[in-house]
């Protein structure tokens, strides 16, 4: 469990590495992050920092996010995100989180809103096969059966069927980082991450489970 940064995707373009290579990269904006609140055992039940995002106006807030940030004096941040941590009181209320939290090489993991593509079909959302395509077919891209009649004499949960693709929380293992610029507040990640441009993403230090070789 470790800190993370919260930042906007700007986009993807190429830049090349040492060997002369064209690499893909993800530019993010990350930061200015502020400490809004810490979380303790002892008065929360878990141990947690929580982080805020994106300045806004003050009417944009509900009453209650507006009462929290005015106790801790702090700017008025469109988003507010929690983190795990083992050992939250090594940061302070109201601490900048900056870039330099992260260093050039480091394994990372990016959570991010997918883009929204609609109402799919089959084929798009779950890559079914299609029927014949022949004259006289009624069944190019239609389903097919959908389960048994007398037993269960019902269609299971969870069944892959046309519907809302895209727009869900969705976080992209074990990325690196390409480069980082301090002074502009960007992570330059190797690879693409969720959502389109101007969407909210999550950095966080890779979270490995098991032996790594």
């Amino acid at each position: 469990m470790a800190l993370g940064i919260l930042g906007t995707k700007l986009g993807m373009t190429q830049l090349f590495d040492e060997t002369g290579r064209a690499v893909p990269v993800t530019v993010v904006q990350a930061g200015l992050c502020t400490v809004t609140q810490l979380k303790t055992t002892t008065t929360d039940g878990y141990d947690a920092v929580q982080v805020g995002y994106g300045v806004t106006r003050e009417r944009r807030l509900s009453k209650p996010e507006r009462g929290h940030l005015q106790k801790v004096s702090a700017p008025w941040v469109k988003h507010l995100r929690e983190y795990r941590l083992d050992n939250p009181t090594q940061y302070q209320v109201g601490q900048a989180i900056t870039v330099d939290l992260f260093q050039p090489g480091q394994r990372i993991d990016v959570a991010g809103t997918s883009i929204g593509r609609g109402f799919a079909g089959f084929q798009r959302r779950h890559n079914f096969g299609r029927g014949p395509m022949g004259h006289g077919s009624k069944n190019h891209r239609q389903p097919g059966s959908i389960g048994a009649g007398t037993t269960p004499g019902r269609v299971y949960p969870g069944k892959r069927m046309a519907g809302q693709m895209g727009n869900h929380r969705v976080t992209i293992k074990d990325l690196s980082i390409f480069r980082i610029d301090p002074e502009r507040n960007l992570i330059l990640i190797r690879g693409s991450v969720p959502g389109k441009p101007g969407a909210l993403v999550s950095v966080t230090p890779a979270k490995f489970v098991g032996a790594q070789g």
